[in-house]
């Protein structure tokens, strides 16, 4: 018999895309998925190239048994497709760096690589998160700290109404403290879904 995984906590349909949808990470099912995505070149970023499996296993039983860091499992039309994490930056390193604002929540994205490329996919996925943390009343400002090096995640940010606050130094990288309001992202997506 197959182990139920958890069920969506937020699920959005896509015109011509299909539907994504969050749910909880299940540590017994999603490790090695995310090993996968991981280790491989694109994901250098994330900090886990070299990684074993048992090495993102405890990676990720360190969030699961966290008060204050969630991760989540994205899927497309119900495969797996992306990771985000959601953390209070109170409780993380980045929360050192600026005045934490109540309302403040920090997020992580990785899109898993895809099987064949489908226009639109990251944008729709990064919607679908901001969404999903702005889904949340108690949201008001969602916090990332990409790698200066990172101009991708950089670029992608900015066309959903992150703005750069400044450079700052974490203990594994240097970084963009960027932050994107309620306001900032719905502005952001009006002005996408104009063109």
């Amino acid at each position: 018999m197959t182990r139920a995984l958890p069920e969506p906590t937020y699920r959005r349909f896509v015109a011509g895309l299909g539907t994504l949808s969050l749910r909880p990470f299940d540590l017994a099912e999603d490790v090695t998925t995310l090993h996968n995505w991981v280790t491989q070149p694109y994901a250098r970023y994330w900090g886990l190239l070299t990684a074993s499996v048992a090495d993102v296993h405890a990676e990720y039983l360190r969030i699961a048994e966290s008060a204050h860091h969630q991760a989540f499992l994205g899927e497309h039309d119900g495969r797996p497709a992306f990771l985000m994490e959601r953390y209070e930056p109170a409780y993380d390193a980045v929360g050192r760096t600026y005045d934490v604002a109540p309302g403040d929540i920090g997020m992580h994205v990785l899109v898993g690589p895809p099987t064949a490329p489908i226009a639109g996919f990251t944008g729709a996925v990064f919607e679908t998160i901001m969404d999903s943390l702005f889904s949340d009343p108690l949201v008001d400002r969602v916090v990332v700290e990409p790698d200066v090096r990172n101009v991708k995640i950089q670029a992608l940010n900015a066309r959903m109404g992150f703005r750069k606050h400044r450079i700052v130094s974490l203990q594994d990288k240097e970084a963009w403290l960027s932050f994107c309001t309620r306001d900032q992202y719905a502005e952001a997506h009006r002005m996408n879904e104009a063109g």
